[in-house]
């Protein structure tokens, strides 16, 4: 049977068609490649497949603009080709029968940022010679999930859409609210952006997209709840890839050489279909863009996607090197490609030679645009209304952020399965706020109660049980003040020795090698074994820094303290002489040895230590403490490690040995930062810290 339609790809944009041309009475059929199998451009196999079907046209959407080969040998079947696409124009256009492109150089449209169901809506629009409203639901789902400009045409569309979404009589869309949580009446662009896009596009990242197709057009309400089902399993199983993948992907960063400017990481069996959602994560973590690329070697091929940020256009950064790669796609922010595993070393460091051209080699996080400061009286449910009257947000149209200065902590904590959400309760001015970090949870661990903090938000309505109250919900925090954080005495866990942006302090070289292995990078230890390496100390400036080890004296951490640039100290002071619980002899215990060794001769100190400990009844550490100062003020003499009385000996005050004192110095010290309560402890820590800025 001859088919008169055939539409390829976008769920939306094929929806929209597919009920389109049904309309108009032709025999449409739709197939939505795979892209582990077909790739993400037109197929020649798969044109060539569905041609033998018996296809007469072919319309591609949200794709098809550089899909030269495919395109060409449809054409040489007999069978024409309409694009309709919204993604950037190569410089040489395919010979279809026609382009449908917000952006052609042929074509005047005063629009150019129409998602992939935009165009295909605008198409349908001048099929029918009029707007198919019933359409608009599906318009504003892809327009809000292809992250495109919601300004000028887009707005309207999607205030339109969302209109006919809280209204729509699809029943795929209604098992799909159900089964995602989503309430019909309150459905949002942000709902749509993470609950039921997300939820659609599961099903072809992880194989065949045709079931989202088929929940959208169904009007079989059985077989819209089975595939509602099916899409929930499988945005579970997105949802454990990304999770996996993800770790994977951030360790391998934190073992990594040294921090990139642009981030490519690639590896084998990664799942392909979420690897633009774990570029994404890497780009939230780290403020750079990412590449994420799975290694094939049966099929000697690498494929993954791309996630960018504003200040380096992905596309034209991959454009500038395009012979490196078999394929590549997509846009400012976001690609696709395919590359020889063999030229992954050289894409990595041409895209960061390409970032470091442009200015990008040393950007941190990307910065977060402050709308207005906003004062505690500010903080209302009246206020949240006005806000919402600017919706709907989204790229070109962000939700409001506002300043908070001057917050404190009244209570913190990590909320989520994986406690990788924050939950804070803060008391700014008269007005107590709720806060809701997604994704902030390891803050949590880096945050003290009582900490003043200045924050960057966004004002919404959190509802419990019919009560409304104002919530932050987070962008960025900074703690307006040095923390400590006390680790002594207990067990210190593994993940401090490999915190990024962290310093750790030594005074005892043994320790420093003892736990060097642990440390990620050995450039950020350092060693200070006496007054005179604190002048060529080089310590930069540290998110954190760890005072590992119990220095020898109070005045040799004071100085290196001034010499330290972080926002939280972590003190462990680890130590291994114990001097405080040793303590210094008694006068009674010095003079019961001294009566010994004056009496006795040739005693062999170095065989008969423990012997000899045991008959003065002494433990061996006192005795050697002992019989030292009796050496240092000339007391004893040791050759070959015999020890001998000397009758000559000038009367000399103990206190003034060396080692007497360092004692009397090491307990000090050792009382004031290992055996004091952690209020004594920070509170002279950061009279150090601050006395320094005074």
């Amino acid at each position: 049977m001859s088919k008169d339609y055939l539409s390829l790809y976008g769920v939306t944009s094929t929806a929209v068609l597919v009920e389109t041309l049904e309309m108009m009475g032709a025999d449409v059929h739709f197939y939505i490649p795979n892209r582990f199998t077909d790739g993400y451009g037109p197929n020649i196999e798969a044109f060539k497949k569905i041609i033998e079907e018996g296809t007469n046209l072919i319309v591609t959407c949200d794709n098809g603009v550089s899909g030269h080969d495919a395109i060409q040998e449809a054409t040489k079947m007999g069978v024409e080709v309409i694009v309709t696409d919204h993604h950037e124009m190569p410089e040489v256009l395919p010979e279809a029968y026609a382009i449908v492109h917000p952006r052609h150089p042929e074509g005047q449209y005063p629009f150019g940022d129409l998602a992939g169901v935009g165009v295909a809506f605008k198409l349908a629009t001048a099929l029918l010679g009029e707007a198919p409203i019933e359409c608009m639901d599906l318009v504003a789902i892809g327009t809000i999930a292809d992250l495109v400009s919601l300004r000028e045409e887009n707005r309207a569309l999607v205030i339109h859409g969302l209109e006919v979404l809280r209204n729509t009589e699809r029943v795929g869309l209604d098992a799909l609210y159900k089964s995602a949580g989503v309430k019909k009446n309150e459905i949002d662009e942000g709902s749509i952006g993470f609950a039921v896009a997300p939820r659609l596009n599961a099903v072809g990242r992880l194989g065949d997209a045709s079931p989202a197709v088929q929940l959208l057009t169904t009007f079989d309400q059985a077989k819209a709840e089975q595939t509602a089902h099916l899409i929930e399993q499988k945005n579970h199983d997105r949802k454990k890839y990304v999770k996996e993948i993800t770790a994977e992907v951030l360790e391998m960063i934190e073992k990594g050489p040294e921090e990139q400017a642009v981030y490519v990481l690639a590896k084998e069996n990664w799942h392909e279909g979420v690897l633009g959602i774990v570029a994404s994560k890497v780009v939230e973590k780290t403020g750079k863009p990412a590449i994420i690329l799975n290694i094939d070697k049966e099929k000697g091929v690498a494929k993954g996607s791309g996630r960018s940020v504003s200040s380096l256009h992905l596309y034209q950064a991959l454009d500038s090197i395009r012979s490196l790669m078999e394929a590549f796609g997509g846009h400012h922010m976001a690609a696709g490609l395919s590359i020889q595993p063999e030229n992954i070393d050289l894409l990595r460091q041409q895209l960061n030679e390409y970032a470091a051209s442009n200015g990008m080699a040393d950007q941190r996080k990307e910065e977060v645009e402050i709308t207005a400061l906003l004062k505690p009286e500010e903080c209302t449910i009246q206020t949240v209304e006005e806000i919402k009257k600017l919706a709907p947000f989204g790229t070109d149209n962000p939700f409001p952020n506002f300043l908070i200065q001057d917050a404190t902590v009244n209570e913190i904590r990590q909320i989520g399965a994986d406690r990788t959400h924050l939950k804070m309760t803060l008391q700014y001015g008269d007005k107590t706020l709720d806060t809701i970090g997604f994704g902030f949870g390891n803050y949590g661990e880096w945050i003290n109660q009582n900490t003043t903090l200045s924050l960057i938000g966004q004002l919404t309505i959190n509802e419990w049980r019919g009560v409304k109250k104002v919530q932050i919900r987070l962008e960025d925090l900074k703690v307006e003040e040095l923390q400590y954080f006390d680790f002594r005495g207990g067990h210190v866990p593994d993940n401090i020795w490999k915190l990024s942006h962290t310093g750790y302090l030594f005074f005892d070289p043994t320790i420093a090698q003892q736990l060097a292995f642990k440390i990620s990078s050995e450039n950020n230890m350092y060693l200070v074994e006496k007054n005179s390496d604190v002048e060529t100390l080089p310590i930069n400036e540290f998110e954190r820094f760890v005072l590992v080890d119990c220095p020898p004296t109070l005045d040799l951490l004071q100085q290196t303290l001034q010499k330290i640039n972080a926002n939280n100290i972590l003190y462990i002071f680890h130590s291994q002489k114990n001097a405080y619980l040793e303590g210094i002899p008694s006068r009674e215990q010095f003079a019961t040895v001294y009566k010994f060794l004056a009496s006795h001769r040739n005693i062999d100190v170095r065989n008969q230590l423990k012997l000899l400990a045991k008959t003065l009844k002494v433990k061996e550490k006192r005795l050697i403490f002992i019989i030292s100062v009796f050496f240092e003020v000339g007391f004893v003499k040791i050759e070959d490690g015999i020890l001998n009385y000397r009758k000559d000996a000038p009367k000399t005050d103990l206190t003034t040995s060396h080692t007497y004192q360092k004692r009397q110095l090491q307990i000090e010290t050792e009382e004031a930062l290992l055996f004091s309560h952690s209020s004594d402890v920070e509170g002279w820590l950061d009279h150090q810290m601050n006395g320094m800025e005074n």
